[in-house]
């Protein structure tokens, strides 16, 4: 059973948003495309446990604090005799260990190491269960997807499975029988409401309201080459359509997000879309889906 669903992350989010309306730096745009292609892995990852048969908790996305440290779960799956934690990587080519460090084979770059990353956040969990009086044994686990990707030199004692192996991984599990109970509920609704919504630790680069490129663009291939026919907007590059009011909606929450700071006002917005629409028709889709605070010139939307 699904208990939280997956989502992109803030950062993900706004790092599309800045790819499209900045030209981003060579490194920033690896960054944007590795969470881009790491949120591709883990939708994989969330296909096949959908197979997953017997009685199980499956607890997407946990962002946990303990004593001031926080910790990212990629899944969670909350079995009858141990909680498996998971992390789910999206690498692919050739990569080797040596001396515990990750190398990409055509490049010689180095990676971070994951099971480093997966002891640490495996041990936080640990303690966090601790603090909570619960005594399950934690099973962790990195999970790599693609399989484009090899791993060469690997210890057969690191808590990985390689891509030959995920199959495997799914279907040792549907053979061990798993029966839940009102203690396992309340175990994993306590850590969902654990979550943290806010990730302060996410990078953005720099950015201003005066350096991004205003105006609606298309919602799936990002082009700016929209233009309004009746009540859609229409992309000339790939065809695809979508109800004005829609489109300023969605522009309304990017706005939100990338200017936290900024009032939501009709002028804003306006200035923002830059598309050929009277203010009137966007202060009635504010109106419409948003608060009102405020009287005439003040007014603004939450």
């Amino acid at each position: 059973m699904l208990l939280k669903e997956r989502s992109e992350s803030e950062g993900l989010v706004a790092m599309r948003y800045l790819n499209t309306r900045i030209e981003l730096t060579k490194k920033e745009r690896f960054h944007y495309l590795n969470l881009e292609k790491g949120y591709e892995g883990e939708l994989k990852f969330d296909l096949l446990a959908k197979n997953l048969q017997e009685e199980r908790f499956i607890i997407n996305d946990l962002l946990l604090e303990l004593n001031n440290s926080h910790f990212q779960i990629d899944s969670l799956i909350i079995s009858q005799g141990v909680i498996h934690l998971l992390d789910i990587k999206n690498f692919e080519g050739d990569c080797y260990l040596e001396s515990d460090k990750l190398f990409s084979v055509t490049t010689g770059r180095e990676y971070k190491n994951p099971v480093n990353q997966l002891k640490r956040c495996a041990t936080l969990f640990r303690q966090l269960l601790q603090n909570l009086q619960q005594n399950y044994p934690v099973e962790a686990s990195v999970i790599f997807i693609n399989p484009e990707f090899t791993l060469y030199q690997a210890p057969m004692d690191q808590p990985i499975f390689l891509p030959t192996q995920v199959n495997r991984f799914f279907r040792d599990l549907n053979n061990t029988p798993s029966t839940l109970n009102e203690a396992h509920q309340k175990l994993a609704q306590k850590l969902i409401s654990l979550h943290q919504t806010k990730n302060r630790f996410t990078l953005l680069p720099e950015y201003s309201y005066d350096q991004l490129k205003k105006g609606v663009y298309c919602k799936n291939c990002r082009s700016f080459q929209v233009t309004i026919k009746n009540s859609d907007f229409v992309c000339h590059n790939c065809g695809e359509q979508e109800r004005i009011e829609q489109a300023i909606l969605r522009n309304v929450k990017e706005f939100k997000q990338l200017f936290p700071d900024r009032n939501i006002t009709t002028q804003s917005i306006y200035e923002w879309c830059k598309v050929d629409l009277c203010k009137k028709t966007i202060r009635r889709f504010l109106k419409k889906n948003y608060a009102v605070f405020g009287k005439t010139r003040g007014t603004y939307y939450k």
